[in-house]
């Protein structure tokens, strides 16, 4: 009897590396911390009325990416 100690390779898709809760969280923190910085900025009336939401867009993301698999 012989036993196979080649390890088993197995492949990860693209989407299967990036859909994962680590890099989707560090996205969700970055969006949220852009969208404090345009809060905070004194030069564009634009990037200030575009923080509430950009802040929003983050914090809702991150929900529900919590909600993503390891």
């Amino acid at each position: 009897m012989s036993v196979d100690l080649t390890p088993t390779i197995t492949r990860r898709g693209l989407a299967d590396r990036l859909l994962r809760r680590g890099p989707l969280e560090a996205i969700a923190t970055t969006i949220i911390a852009a969208g404090v910085v345009m809060l905070m900025q004194p030069l564009s009336l634009t990037l200030y009325s575009w923080s509430f939401a950009t802040t929003l867009f983050g914090t809702v993301m991150f929900t529900i990416v919590s909600k993503v698999r390891e």
